[in-house]
C-alpha cells in the first residue's frame, strides 16, 4: 500500500538547509497497522506528510496505492487525522462528517448514509445534531476519525491523534480504535510518541532516530490481533517495548 525507498526530505530555510528525511526505506502492507515512534523532530509526521502529498521529498521514490502521493491524494486514497480535531465551531457534528462529502459531490442521500454509518463506527450515535463544543475531546476526537472514514479510503494517517488526552480516555480509545480497524481493515498509519501506546496498537512499529529521521528498527510485532488492555502487563508486551526503548535509545547514537 506503501513503499519508500531512500526517501530524503531536505528543507531549504534562511539558515540553511534542513535534514528531515535520509535514506527511508519501508513497505506498508494492506491492512496494516504501523506505527511511527521517534524523538520530536525526528521526521514521523513529516514521512506522513509526505505520504499524503502535504509535503514532496527531494530524493528517492514513494508510492502510495501504487501511484505517486498526488495521484493518490486525487483519487482519494487515503484520510488524515491531524492532532487537533479540527472541527467547524459552527456546524454540527454530522455537518463537519459531511464535509468531504459534499466537497466531493456526494448525493445528499448518499451523505445521510455515509454519515450514519461512520457515527455508527466510531460509537458517536445519536451525537449527530451536537455541535463540538457540547463534546468532551476525546469524542472530538473520533468525530475527526469519523469524518477521515466517511469517503470509505483504504489508507487512514493518523498524526498523534490522542497526545493530548489523559491517559484513562486515551487507554479508551486506543481499545476503540483497535475495534475500528478490526471492522474496516483499513491499512494504518500513526504517529505517537508513546512506546505503550505503540505496542499495543500496531502490527508494525517503526523507530525513528533524531534528525535527519532515518530508521533504525522495524519491528514485526508478535502480539495476537484481540488485545485487550492488561495485555501490556505481558513479559510478551514488556519485550516489544523494551526493544522499542533500544531502537530509541541506538538512535540517538547518530547524533
Amino acid at each position: 500500500m506503501i513503499e519508500a525507498k531512500s526517501l530524503d526530505l531536505t528543507f531549504q530555510t534562511n539558515d540553511g538547509p534542513v535534514h528531515a528525511l535520509k535514506g527511508v526505506d519501508l513497505q506498508i502492507g494492506k491492512g496494516e497497522f504501523v506505527s511511527f515512534i521517534g524523538p520530536s523532530g525526528c521526521g514521523k509526521t513529516t514521512f506522513l506528510r509526505c505520504v499524503a502529498a502535504l509535503e514532496t521529498p527531494t530524493g528517492g521514490s514513494l508510492t502510495v496505492n501504487g501511484m505517486s502521493p498526488d495521484e493518490a491524494r486525487r483519487s482519494r486514497a487515503y484520510g488524515y487525522v491531524f492532532q487537533a480535531a479540527g472541527l467547524y465551531p459552527w456546524r454540527t457534528i454530522a455537518r463537519n462528517i459531511k464535509l468531504p462529502l459534499e466537497i466531493m459531490g456526494f448525493d445528499r442521500a448518499a451523505q445521510e448514509r455515509r454519515v450514519d454509518e461512520v457515527l455508527k463506527l466510531v460509537d458517536l450515535e445519536g451525537f449527530g445534531s451536537k455541535y463540538p463544543w457540547q463534546l468532551s475531546g476525546g469524542m472530538q476526537q473520533r468525530a475527526s476519525i469519523a469524518r477521515a472514514l466517511a469517503f470509505d479510503a483504504d489508507i487512514l494517517l493518523m498524526d498523534e491523534p490522542f497526545g493530548a488526552l489523559d491517559e484513562i480516555v486515551r487507554d479508551h480509545l486506543n481499545e476503540q480504535l483497535l475495534a475500528l480497524w478490526a471492522r474496516t481493515e483499513k491499512t494504518i498509519g500513526f504517529v505517537t510518541h508513546s512506546i505503550p501506546e505503540a505496542v499495543y496498537l500496531s502490527t508494525k512499529i517503526v523507530v525513528m532516530s533524531p534528525r535527519p529521521g532515518r530508521i533504525t528498527d522495524i519491528i514485526d510485532s508478535p502480539l495476537p490481533k484481540e488485545r485487550p488492555l492488561d495485555i501490556r502487563d505481558t513479559p510478551e508486551f514488556l519485550a516489544v517495548a523494551h526493544r522499542v526503548r533500544e531502537g530509541l535509545r541506538a538512535g540517538h547514537a547518530y547524533d
